[in-house]
């Protein structure tokens, strides 16, 4: 890994990092460093005296807002990643999954990888709850139609669980998430989505304190049930 990287990763920014080298507070291997530029190894580098330590993984918690993009980078338009401090930015955490531009809630962000990819993998069927408000009133027949799977253009979507919260408004629990699925399954009975927020995944409802566009990071017992939901070991 570069020297400035390494640095990076731990905390500094890029400038201070070489800022750190140039007034001899790093040393490789127990000579004061000259590059920031230099292929290291992590257990030969000293800042100021001390190991330094890359920060664990990155597990948030977004309320995302209408009119982002759930993406990292968009040279046009503002991204999740836009609305995170630039010390967890630098970490590179990428969202669990995707919302589409002007759907709202609950958005996971984390640097594990492989825990981000199995949320999302059709094989662990994570559950997600969604509350849609629509163009008129579920009906039995609606719900019955979710419960069976409904019939899309191009494939059919797992049983779902929909509930009728009175005129124009309902929730639905699905196990999977393609492109506009949600959206899609409303409009194939009929009550085309006008606005859709999703409160909860994997049993982790969005924080009420959250308001639109804030972040916090996940509890430990948070992240140990994201971990036990999808059957990976957490390590950290």
């Amino acid at each position: 890994m570069r020297l400035d990287k390494l640095l990076s990763v731990a905390g500094m920014t890029r400038t201070e990092a070489k800022r750190a080298v140039a007034a001899g507070r790093v040393q490789i291997n127990g000579v004061p460093a000259r590059d920031p530029g230099a292929h290291v190894k992590e257990t030969d580098v000293l800042l100021d005296g001390r190991p330094v330590t890359p920060p664990g993984e990155l597990y948030l918690m977004l309320n995302k807002p209408a009119g982002i993009l759930t993406a990292t980078k968009d040279a046009r338009q503002p991204t999740v990643l836009s609305l995170l401090p630039e010390a967890f930015r630098k970490r590179s955490p990428g969202p669990v999954g995707r919302l589409d531009k002007d759907v709202t809630g609950l958005l996971f962000l984390t640097t594990d990888g492989q825990l981000a990819h199995r949320l999302i993998s059709p094989r662990w069927a994570v559950e997600k709850r969604y509350r849609a408000e629509i163009e008129g009133a579920i009906c039995q027949r609606d719900i019955e139609a979710f419960a069976q799977g409904l019939v899309l253009s191009d494939f059919v979507a797992r049983p779902a669980k929909l509930f009728s919260l009175g005129e124009g408004l309902a929730e639905v629990l699905v196990t999977e998430g393609k492109f506009h699925q949600v959206k899609r399954m409303f409009a194939a009975i009929g009550h085309p989505v006008i606005r859709l927020e999703r409160l909860e995944m994997a049993g982790i409802a969005l924080d009420p304190s959250l308001a639109p566009g804030a972040y916090r990071e996940l509890s430990d017992e948070e992240i140990t049930h994201l971990y036990q939901t999808v059957q990976l070991e957490r390590t950290q």
